[in-house]
């Protein structure tokens, strides 16, 4: 088709566009209306294990449950040696194991080799703890600025990280979880900084057990929560949440602390995974820690 082809087609088009705009967009604010009165997500909290204050693992999980936080994150080094431990601290208490927060060794997108099987080594490990256990995921990032030598940032190293995650992400189903991919900012790793990209390269990987996360903290990158947590979609299995400036207790920074936008979408897609504590703290752990609580669920509530 050339130019003057094109012109003509698309005018002749232009008619019966605006004509059925108007009912496609009072369908549109129809269900936005429907799903704003209706919201079918939940919040579900989890803590990190150096969360919540306490001197033994026992009295941080006891702080959880007087607080009612549902989950439990946890890290992934050493994780295969801790699952009859963490079964048996857990057992009788009303909290789930949620993701795994990495702690394997080398990374995805390496070019030594070595690297790379010590990667396919220390992973695997570790998404099979995360299935005995019942995780959500494993979270991992497919390179930070400071590990190289990378792949470069190419079609074909894109290429090559879906038809590995492709693999990965079927082992992790056969284990009874997923593999999770986390967008930083770019400060901290420049491959993978949007969940709208994360969520492209899941769909791309073609596996039920690649999904992605969204972290409040890293989402500074995004120009909407709200937009970005859609543009999951389907592929949402664990978000992260701290202060929007200095990466502590949700609340410790203020204003800048309004996680409502994010929340109107998790509420809207029907979101009932975990929102899990990655932050530090600049005051009385305890106290922090609760008001912390205490405004993401009046923030939830809002949205």
């Amino acid at each position: 088709m050339n130019r003057k082809e094109f012109f003509k087609v698309s005018f002749a088009g232009a008619a019966a566009i605006a004509a059925a705009s108007a009912g496609l967009t009072a369908c549109a604010s129809a269900t936005r209306g429907k799903d704003a009165k209706s919201p079918a997500g939940k919040l579900n909290l989890s803590f990190q294990e150096n969360t919540a204050p306490g001197e033994t693992y026992g009295e941080k999980l006891d702080f959880m449950e007087n607080l009612g936080i549902a989950g439990l994150e946890l890290w992934g080094g050493g994780l295969a040696g801790r699952v009859n431990d963490i079964r048996q601290a857990l057992n009788g208490r009303d909290i789930q194991v949620t993701a795994i927060c990495a702690g394997f060794e080398g990374f995805i997108l390496a070019e030594d080799p070595a690297v790379k099987a010590q990667f396919d080594t220390t992973m695997r490990e570790i998404v099979r703890a995360a299935g005995e256990l019942g995780s959500t995921g494993v979270i991992m990032v497919p390179a930070f600025n400071n590990q190289k030598p990378c792949r470069p940032h190419t079609l074909e190293t894109r290429d090559f990280l879906c038809s590995e995650l492709h693999a990965l992400g079927e082992y992790a189903k056969s284990c009874g979880t997923t593999v999770i991919l986390e967008p930083l900012n770019r400060r901290e790793a420049f491959y993978l900084r949007l969940v709208g990209d994360a969520a492209a390269i899941a769909r791309d990987a073609d596996s039920e057990g690649v999904k992605v996360m969204g972290d409040f903290w890293h989402m500074q990158e995004e120009v909407s929560d709200y937009g970005a947590f859609y543009s999951a979609g389907k592929y949402l299995q664990h978000v992260h949440v701290a202060s929007r400036g200095n990466r502590l207790m949700p609340g410790e920074d203020g204003e800048k602390d309004n996680y409502r936008d994010g929340f109107r979408a998790l509420k809207e897609l029907g979101y009932d995974k975990y929102v899990s504590f990655e932050c530090g703290t600049q005051g009385d752990r305890a106290t922090t820690v609760t008001r912390a609580v205490e405004l993401l669920r009046a923030q939830w509530a809002e949205a």
